[in-house]
């Protein structure tokens, strides 16, 4: 007989099953448990993870009793049961949880994807995100379309085949075809946009107030005394540009002012895109004496050429723009913003995605608006006292 590897004995050795095809013993003195390794096994095979079915081997019972008791059957006594769990430990057992939740056709895991992860202003979305999902049990999942419709698409497709329960979709400045989330829709699958939101299909959204938003800093500065506003879009169909917009002209058409066509220039975000819109904007023959960008990445932007041309701010050229960071209120002069809360965005669109999932046959789509605030800066605040005329 093989004698202990702790203490040595061999009359105290007894036979106690096989784990992974080798003998298990037991030594009685000791109270130890190990394995004999058949000759000639080689060294180099890949580690295997416990499974019941190891655990049903050492012990000589079978599978199913090993899964009954693990799962807290009433049809296993406490003696067995506790004895399976002492086995299960030793043998360092690690449930399968995705297989188990894909038995009962769920994850516990939630599929987010966004635009472009390096913006501060999605990275708070997915600090949000995460915050609800965890408190919740779920697990998350993040893609990153990087802006592209056909990357978007294959997102979908990805998390969709990684069995998530549900999808919190934010689209690319490309997407303006919305198939491959109806698909998924007809499919079952719950799906809830978030800022970049669809009209075409029965989602819940989150949005921010991009009309208010727009209305509140174009009204700031036409209360400044500024006439000539101009206002950097981005793409002509991306929603969110052209509700900032509307907010835009909704004040302009408050105070009784003219809006100037050519200074609505649409981008589409991309580095110098600002640059060009600035160049446009000083060659006119009746120059903006204001801008509004409807991303705050684009204001700092705006200042950072302005200051170049030796063009004051905001004696000269007053600046605002949709969208806070920390760099937009260090930045000289600071730049005034309508903050967004991305946090709360993220924190409730989670829990709609999280209760649309709960009660998937009951639940009714609906929009939630995040209120944003206004902060005024110094980059929007002329020196002297101006009044409206």
């Amino acid at each position: 007989m093989t004698p202990c590897i702790k203490c040595g004995s061999v009359e105290n050795i007894v036979r106690s099953g096989f784990i992974r095809g080798k003998q298990r013993m037991h030594c009685k003195a000791c109270n130890l448990y190990f394995t004999i390794n058949p000759p000639n096994e080689s060294s180099n095979k890949k580690p295997h993870q416990t499974t019941i079915i190891d655990i049903a081997k050492a012990l000589g019972i079978s599978p199913s009793t090993v899964s009954r008791a693990l799962n807290k059957s009433n049809e296993i006594n406490d003696n067995t049961r506790q004895e399976i769990l002492r086995v299960a430990n030793e043998l360092d057992y690690r449930p399968n949880f995705l297989a188990q939740s894909l038995n009962r056709g769920e994850t516990h895991t939630i599929g987010v994807i966004i635009p472009d992860i390096q913006r501060p202003f999605f990275a708070g979305v997915v600090a949000g995100i995460q915050k609800v999902a965890t408190e919740a049990g779920y697990r998350v999942m993040i893609c990153q379309s990087n802006e592209s419709h056909h990357t978007e698409t294959l997102n979908v497709q990805a998390l969709v085949a990684s069995r998530v329960d549900g999808l919190l979709i934010s689209h690319s400045k490309e997407t303006n075809s919305f198939e491959h989330v109806k698909l998924q829709l007809k499919k079952g699958v719950p799906i809830v946009h978030f800022d970049r939101v669809c009209n075409e299909v029965d989602t819940a959204k989150v949005i921010q107030e991009d009309f208010s938003g727009g209305f509140a800093l174009v009204e700031h500065l036409i209360l400044q005394g500024y006439k000539r506003i101009a206002v950097f879009a981005g793409p002509t169909d991306l929603l969110i540009s052209k509700a900032r917009i509307d907010g835009y002209r909704a004040a302009h058409l408050k105070y009784g002012l003219t809006i100037d066509e050519d200074l609505i220039y649409h981008g589409n975000f991309g580095k110098d895109e600002a640059e060009k819109a600035l160049d446009y904007w000083l060659s006119l023959s009746q120059k903006p004496d204001s801008i509004f960008t409807i991303h705050y990445a684009n204001g700092i932007e705006m200042i950072m050429a302005l200051k170049e041309r030796n063009i004051s701010i905001p004696e000269d050229i007053g600046i605002v723009a949709f969208g806070d960071e920390l760099i937009a209120s260090l930045i000289e002069p600071s730049l005034t913003v309508f903050h967004q809360f991305p946090f709360t965005i993220g924190e409730t669109a989670a829990t709609l995605l999280i209760e649309n999932i709960i009660n998937k046959d009951s639940f009714i789509p609906h929009t939630k608006v995040v209120k944003g605030e206004l902060i005024i800066r110094k980059s929007s605040l002329r020196n002297r006292t101006l009044t409206n005329s």
